[in-house]
């Protein structure tokens, strides 16, 4: 699992709930029991999260499968 997350610009981008900028922040992700940080684009006045594809489809997968495989 050596690929990282790019830098992202989310100049521009708002909230698809409330129309709030994203701005990116520290955020705990969990599963199966195992927690770890990542910063992540997000709406600081809902709350709502977005993860971006490349790290839903790449590296959150390859931790998953190791998870797994435990």
């Amino acid at each position: 699992m050596d690929r990282k997350l790019p830098d992202m610009d989310i100049t521009g981008w708002v909230c698809q709930k409330c129309q709030s900028p994203l701005t990116i922040y520290q955020v705990r992700v969990t599963y199966m029991g195992a927690s770890f940080e990542v910063e992540l684009p997000g709406c600081a006045q809902c709350g709502t999260t977005m993860i971006p594809k490349i790290l839903a489809f790449g590296k959150m997968l390859d931790v998953e499968k190791i998870l797994e495989d435990k």
